[in-house]
């Protein structure tokens, strides 16, 4: 998604979701947080959840899946690399799950220290893959989606 002035994602119009509507209003939970994904979407478009880091390389598909383990340690597969925000890449592990996670964000974290906020920033960079997930696989992804657009609202 476009990013605002200091890198957190913004809709393409002040309120829209950055989805399609398939996303928007899938599956039961969706209908008792009807405004729940316009406001987050406020939120971010007002920089209201912006920060000061800088822009990083993130993998930007980054889930157990695309890492594989070799005798000589991680690799990274199936980069969808491009300019964003670091919490992004973590809070797809996070909603994805990663074994050992607490280490590696850990790690993460002596060399790139997290804001001291980045718990509750982890459901604003999952907001994106829950849309396109519910979009493209289905309702099943729908009570997450309402609840991390909640939150951020």
């Amino acid at each position: 998604p476009p990013r605002g002035p200091r890198g957190a994602a913004v809709p393409p119009a002040p309120g829209a979701p950055p989805w399609g509507p398939g996303a928007a209003v899938a599956g039961p939970g969706a209908a008792h947080a009807p405004g729940a994904a316009p406001r987050a979407c406020a939120r971010l478009a007002a920089g209201e959840l912006d920060d000061d880091l800088p822009p990083a390389r993130i993998h930007g598909d980054l889930w157990s899946g695309n890492v594989v383990f070799t005798s000589a340690g991680a690799v990274l597969i199936d980069p969808a690399a491009h300019g964003g925000h670091g919490l992004t890449d973590l809070a797809m592990l996070e909603l994805f799950g990663f074994p050992d996670l607490a280490r590696l964000r850990a790690a993460y974290h002596e060399v790139r220290p997290l804001p001291h906020d980045w718990p509750r920033l982890v459901k604003v960079h999952q907001l994106h893959p829950l849309a396109t997930h519910t979009a493209s696989h289905g309702p099943s992804y729908a009570a997450e989606l309402v609840d991390a657009a909640r939150s951020v609202a």
